[in-house]
């Protein structure tokens, strides 16, 4: 079993990039995957649900107690039996929601959630690394490895540079490591070559560039991902790319953050811009 945490800046498609990859893993690889959003607005597992909302498992906590979260009140089979399970959050305005993803993580391995028979545990976490909870998969060693989606734009990579000075710092104690940055695609300019120079020059790898496809929204707008939409649309196709590369990948690295100077001359050398 194979325990990944998916970051990104907040809005880069984070969520729709690892449920579509999840989905392909299943669907041209027949491997068994378990999602955990770890997302306050619980949405890490609509597509492979159908859109149905799920009852979360902070929900649950605060309305039955800790003894009434079971793997069958929180756990629903989805696509091709991808299990799903949402963490969700306090109520708004109220308490911590990194705090819940910690309490979430515990009480699912306590009820032995994540089981011998998958192949991939994913780790849907909230936006950048700047919360003692959001970085609890990296930080306690719940993950082995961690993939990052990002883009073309300014704001996206310094995002990507961020979480892993959040890894670097817990690389050593928790023995996890970068496999590389996902490219969900902007369509900014010079967009895949400053995704690799920035790759190279942190010492990972782009994993995948995923081009950008309108049949992604209209997939999502039928409540699917796009292999269980259409697969054999070409965007099913890379994402069945990007979850072989996943699969096969033995490129594990601490990463290597560029300082604040490095990063803002790499922008400008590329004449970035939000």
């Amino acid at each position: 079993m194979r325990k990944v945490a998916i970051y990104g800046k907040g809005g880069i498609g984070k969520s729709t990039t690892q449920q579509n990859t999840a989905a392909a893993m299943a669907h041209f690889y027949d491997k068994k995957v378990f999602i955990h959003g770890c997302d306050p607005k619980a949405d890490s597992t609509r597509l492979i649900l159908g859109g149905k909302p799920q009852e979360t498992l902070m929900d649950v906590l605060r309305e039955q107690g800790a003894q009434k979260v079971t793997n069958d009140k929180v756990i629903r089979d989805g696509f091709l039996g991808i299990k799903c399970v949402e963490s969700g959050g306090p109520e708004p305005g109220v308490g911590c929601a990194g705090r819940g993803v910690i309490t979430a993580i515990d009480l699912m391995e306590a009820n032995g959630a994540y089981t011998e028979d998958l192949d991939f545990v994913f780790f849907d976490v909230l936006g950048d690394v700047v919360c003692g909870g959001f970085a609890m998969p990296i930080r306690d060693g719940k993950a082995e490895e961690v993939y990052i989606v990002a883009s073309g734009e300014m704001m996206a990579i310094y995002a990507a540079n961020n979480i892993c000075k959040g890894l670097v710092k817990y690389a050593k104690q928790s023995g996890v490591r970068l496999g590389g940055i996902i490219c969900n695609s902007r369509k900014v300019d010079r967009e895949r070559e400053f995704l690799e120079e920035f790759t190279a020059a942190i010492g990972t790898q782009m994993i995948h560039f995923v081009p950008r496809d309108n049949i992604v929204q209209k997939a999502e707008f039928n409540k699917k991902t796009v292999v269980e939409y259409d697969e054999t649309e070409n965007q099913a196709k890379e994402y069945g790319e990007l979850a072989r590369k996943i699969i096969e990948n033995k490129n594990f690295v601490i990463p290597k953050p560029l300082s604040m100077d490095e990063l803002e001359a790499m922008v400008v050398k590329y004449g970035i811009a939000d």
